[in-house]
């Protein structure tokens, strides 16, 4: 399965596909397990298709505030995020989820495969690449390769490798001083 070629990115380039993204970790000596499902589309059908698949399983939020800039927040999937908490430690005033063509003009994915892994298509750097230092202690995490119908697992510490590869050094943060229950 291939990433959607209909619409452009921002600078006017297609998004990579699963290939690309794969051939990139291959490239970097990273070891990764990609299976394949039915398309899921939220955490509950995730939850219900995977199995015994091991590692951590994430979620992925893009934001943006009202001046434009955006921030792809990945954490493990239950954890309940006070948006007005993260929006403040961002300085961001405001967050909102970030519409599904904003989505694709800058991250080449479309809602429901929303994935860090789509750093690579963010040549811009226009996204700032948010992680959960929780997810980062993990042996394994769960990822999309930029669509949907498929899970790539991977070790934290080579996400990390791709995403600074990809010129996206994330921005680690306690996401258990965000949630809700604080």
């Amino acid at each position: 399965m291939t990433t959607n070629h209909s619409t452009l990115l921002i600078d006017d380039s297609t998004p990579a596909t699963e290939t690309d993204v794969l051939s990139r970790l291959f490239e970097l000596s990273i070891t990764q397990q990609t299976i394949r499902h039915a398309p899921v589309f939220t955490v509950v059908e995730a939850k219900a298709l995977r199995g015994e698949l091991e590692g951590a399983h994430i979620k992925n939020l893009f934001l943006r505030n009202k001046k434009g800039r955006m921030w792809l927040v990945t954490c493990h999937e239950d954890r309940q995020i006070n948006m007005n908490r993260l929006a403040e430690h961002l300085d961001a005033k405001r967050l909102s989820f970030a519409s599904a063509e904003r989505l694709m003009r800058y991250l080449g994915v479309t809602p429901g495969a929303v994935t860090p892994l789509a750093a690579i298509n963010d040549k811009t750097g226009l996204v700032t690449i948010v992680l959960d230092q929780a997810i980062l202690t993990d042996s394994l995490i769960n990822v999309h390769p930029l669509h949907n119908a498929a899970t790539t697992a991977l070790a934290p510490a080579d996400l990390l490798r791709f995403l600074e590869d990809v010129d996206h050094h994330p921005l680690i943060v306690d996401m258990s001083m965000m949630s809700e229950a604080t």
